[in-house]
């Protein structure tokens, strides 16, 4: 594993990561985005800035998810709904959506 910088919406955070989850974080432009990861488990996370704070902190995100497991096209599921929140002031860091075909 490695410690990279994964780039979101509200911020960027450091997250220690593989080499699999490193080509899934990549969009093809060099650069690593954390919403590409889904749920990262807490224990991944180095630090996170927040832009809203203008501060890094150390450790993970605050975390929120749902799952609403609700049609959203023909054979296709959004199982899982979550976003990665600041501890200080909840501002939202990163969203993902996770997507299951359905039988």
């Amino acid at each position: 594993m490695a410690q990279e910088k994964l780039k979101c919406s509200g911020g960027h955070a450091v997250v220690d990561i593989t080499e699999e989850e490193k080509k899934k974080a990549d969009l093809g432009v060099g650069v690593l985005f954390l919403a590409k990861l889904d749920n990262v488990e807490e224990s991944k996370f180095v630090n996170y800035y927040c832009k809203v704070c203008d501060e890094e902190f150390a450790g993970a995100p605050g975390y929120q998810f749902e799952n609403p497991n609700e049609q959203v096209a023909d054979g296709m599921i959004l199982k899982e709904r979550g976003q990665y929140v600041c501890k200080k002031c909840n501002g939202v860091l990163g969203e993902y959506r996770q997507f299951e075909k359905s039988q």
